[in-house]
This record gives C-alpha cells, sequence and structure tokens, in this order.
C-alpha cells in the first residue's frame, strides 16, 4: 500500500477525527509484516505543513522514524510522465497514483478517496485499510 500524504498529517498534527486511524495504521504498520510505501515528494510536502506548527526538528524526526518502516517508492521520469497522462484533476494525486504503481501497491491510503475515483489504483481510507488489509 502507499499512504497519501494526507494520512500522515492527520497524525502528525493530530487532526480529528482523522488523526486516531491514521495513528492506529501507522502503529500497524510498525509493528510489520506487511510493506508500505509514501512517494519521494510526500516527504517534503509532509515537511511544509507540519513544521510550522510542530517545528523543523521534529518534522524530520517524524519523517526518520516513518523511513524506519516504510520504504520511498521507486519513481523515475517515466513515473512522472505517467502521472501526466492520468485524467485527474489534481495533479499531485496523479503523482501519488504514479508512486503506487511504481512501488506495486494494490490500495492508495488516503482520507480523501473522491480525490481518486479516476485512479486505476483503488483509494480506501486509513478505516478501511485497517479493517481489509489486516
Amino acid at each position: 500500500m502507499l499512504l497519501d500524504t494526507d494520512v500522515l498529517i492527520d497524525m502528525a498534527l493530530d487532526r480529528h477525527p482523522h488523526s486516531e486511524p491514521a495513528a492506529r495504521l501507522l502503529d500497524r504498520l510498525e509493528r510489520g509484516p506487511r510493506s508500505a510505501f509514501i512517494a519521494w515528494h510526500s516527504a517534503s510536502n509532509f515537511y511544509y505543513l507540519v513544521a510550522p506548527t510542530r517545528g523543523g526538528a521534529d518534522a524530520r524526526a517524524f519523517i526518520g522514524d516513518l523511513i524506519q518502516f516504510m520504504a520511498i517508492a521507486p519513481t523515475d521520469t517515466d513515473s512522472l510522465r505517467y502521472a501526466a497522462g492520468l485524467p485527474m484533476k489534481d495533479f499531485e494525486d496523479a503523482m501519488q497514483v504514479a508512486a503506487a504503481r511504481a512501488c506495486g501497491a494494490t490500495h492508495i491510503v488516503t482520507r480523501n478517496v473522491k480525490d481518486f475515483e479516476r485512479s486505476p489504483i483503488p483509494a480506501i481510507t486509513p478505516e478501511e485499510a485497517l479493517r481489509e488489509l489486516f
């Protein structure tokens, strides 16, 4: 599975009611054995959205902790070309789909499932991921 940036931000900024399922999912992933990924650009998006509230050191530490049990999807120029060709309104969401495709993810975990209606990879919420994938 590939986690969308919003799941990470929900947990890091304790955005209720979304933080609790995000935290449970990340805890479950940390305990393994399921593999999970984030897109390369999610790390920078996360940092710039979380650092103003939690501070730069905290945001970097969160990312450092996260990559102890999650991997970065191996994207490249072809992945960006693929994203550019997807019929999605939000280009950043298309980049998430391209990253999911690059790492072989079967699902994109996001709070904003409706934004991925045109995605060839199904999007599910953190709650659905906990029910269906574990």
